[in-house]
């Protein structure tokens, strides 16, 4: 392919394969549509491959629609994907190995994954930082990607009052309703 590509060149054609290679390697997105408000993330399926077919695969099953913010902290972050509106635990996958330390840290607006004091227990939770929180990352929490847009849906989201429910602080007084979550289309 490299000779095509240096014959081309030489012959003044245009070369495809390099647009084609760029389009190939975009990251997947996913839109979520929350009661208040919609944001994006982009995930980085080249930093946390594991982790990113977790989420994705509970995304594209629908395992987070109708889930909703559970834990709420304005000065840490806002985590997600276990629980319902009810309060009920969702059931889950079996949980994944650990891939902190890929690069991508758990600054403000980044997304990673929760788990236990377990390194390898991760399932369908997640939480998105709401500040830099550089501890997190020593402690081996995997960031898999980045709030790109709808930034103010998340700090409405931190900024909910909190209670403590069924035994768990600092959950939403109100429920803030995971409505859906989908990878985006890319545009032709």
């Amino acid at each position: 392919m490299k000779n095509s590509i240096l014959l081309s060149l030489a012959l003044g054609l245009p070369v495809a394969v390099g647009v084609a290679s760029a389009e190939a390697t975009q990251n997947p997105v996913v839109v979520f549509v929350t009661s208040l408000g919609n944001f994006e993330v982009e995930v980085y399926p080249d930093k946390a491959p594991l982790t990113v077919q977790n989420f994705l695969q509970y995304v594209n099953d629908k395992h987070y629609d109708g889930c909703i913010f559970h834990r709420v902290i304005p000065t840490f972050m806002i985590q997600g994907g276990g629980f319902d509106e009810k309060g009920t635990q969702k059931k889950t996958r079996d949980q994944i190995k650990n891939e902190s330390g890929n690069g991508v840290n758990n600054d403000k607006y980044y997304i990673a994954m929760a788990r236990t004091a377990n390194l390898d227990s991760a399932t369908s939770q997640f939480y998105i930082n709401v500040k830099d929180n550089p501890n997190l990352d020593q402690m081996k929490y995997c960031a898999f990607g980045k709030v790109i847009s709808g930034m103010e849906t998340v700090d409405k989201i931190r900024d909910v009052p909190t209670k403590t429910r069924a035994g768990h602080e600092n959950w939403p007084t109100d429920n803030v309703v995971i409505k859906s979550a989908k990878v985006k289309e890319e545009k032709k």
